[in-house]
């Protein structure tokens, strides 16, 4: 009976895991390898406060879940302790995140992830990494999209301005 009540969880873990891989706009694969507690437990901290979850998983539960995603490219990744942050809105914070993390802290390395359904490399998500963040991009787009209005109100400013000068005059 036990073995049954034991199967029943690791399939709703597996279940769980692929809802997680298939909701999730980017996935990250990485190894905490030589983290201490205090490093582990900031850095679980950063991925909260950008609404990230973070999680130790065993690799045969994570097999099991990419084979229901299709996501079997990532297998080759999974290798030693893994441990993994599933982000359903922001693609790019959890990259920027962990490489930001992985640059202090040598003992964490970036083994892979998935992005947007897609198993991209360590050389990718840090591509990604170097994105401004999803606030700097709405910002930057923000100020290119007021620039013609600014212009235009400088020029009816200017000629407004000649204008009354010419009247004075």
């Amino acid at each position: 009976m036990a073995n049954a009540k034991i199967l029943a969880e690791k399939e709703q873990i597996v279940s769980d895991l692929s809802d997680k891989l298939r909701e999730s706009s980017c996935t990250i694969v990485a190894d905490y390898r030589g983290l201490n507690v205090a490093q582990v437990t900031e850095l679980r901290k950063k991925l909260r406060e950008a609404g990230i979850e973070f999680a130790v998983l065993k690799n045969s539960m994570v097999r099991r879940a990419t084979a229901n995603t299709e996501l079997t490219e990532l297998d080759a990744h999974l290798t030693g302790p893994t441990a993994i942050a599933f982000s359903k809105d922001d693609v790019v914070s959890p990259a920027k995140i962990l490489n930001d993390f992985a640059k202090k802290n040598d003992s964490l390395s970036i083994k892979a992830g998935v992005v947007e359904g897609k198993v991209v490399d360590v050389a990718q998500i840090k591509a990604l990494a170097d994105l401004p963040s999803r606030e700097g991009l709405l910002s930057m787009l923000l100020s290119v999209l007021q620039a013609p209005v600014r212009n235009f109100a400088l020029a009816v400013k200017a000629v407004a301005d000649k204008q009354e000068t010419g009247a004075e005059a």
